[in-house]
């Protein structure tokens, strides 16, 4: 994971414009990129992402399949989120040496991705898991477990989270929406990676 806990999930995004959204969140700070495979060619812009960072963290979100992780890996990608815990596809990432964050709810499904080797948790969706959900998982999980709220995230929201014991957190709409020109998105990201970086000093 990288130093600042963001994951940019650009749903939605076009191969022709990925490369110039993947710089303005790399100028602001940003090291962890989420294409998900219900995008337009996903597989593409992941692979044009990574030519162009092969630095940063790259990889898919909506995997489903472990047929599917194959592909990403095919492609360059090295991150792995899924809305769900799938054994399968843990295993799968596994195999590949990719980081992986399985989607869970319940402390059934967290305590059942990190036993089948899951990176960190995707607490999904995080409008169903408010922070006080959040930090009773914390105290019983694992220390150390890294926690990414998703869905709904903002800079309104972002210090609660982290108060409960947030590790990180994936963003979406607050940060990117398809047709978002790269302009825009740089400033949500710099306004976003504010609101992460002061809470977490604080």
């Amino acid at each position: 994971m990288a130093a600042l806990p963001l994951i940019a999930i650009l749903r939605g995004v076009q191969p022709h414009e990925a490369v110039a959204i993947g710089q303005a969140l790399n100028d602001a700070g940003w090291h962890m990129f989420e294409v998900p495979l219900n995008s337009p060619q996903p597989l593409q812009s992941i692979a044009l992402l990574h030519k162009a960072f092969p630095h940063l963290l790259v990889g898919a979100g909506t995997v489903l399949r472990p047929e599917q992780v194959q592909e990403v890996h095919q492609a360059g990608g090295r991150l792995i989120v899924a809305p769900e815990f799938n054994a399968a596809v843990v295993r799968a990432a596994l195999d590949l040496g990719m980081v992986c964050l399985p989607g869970v709810a319940t402390p059934t499904e967290a305590f059942a991705a990190l036993e089948a080797g899951a990176t960190g948790l995707k607490l999904f969706p995080a409008e169903m898991i408010p922070p006080a959900a959040v930090k009773a998982l914390r105290a019983v999980l694992p220390p150390g477990t890294a926690l990414l709220p998703v869905g709904g995230i903002d800079a309104s929201n972002i210090a609660a989270y982290v108060a409960a014991g947030a590790s990180g957190f994936g963003v979406g709409s607050s940060l990117y929406k398809p047709g978002m020109a790269a302009d825009e998105v740089r400033r949500n990201a710099l306004a976003l990676k504010d609101a992460c970086t002061g809470t977490m000093r604080a």
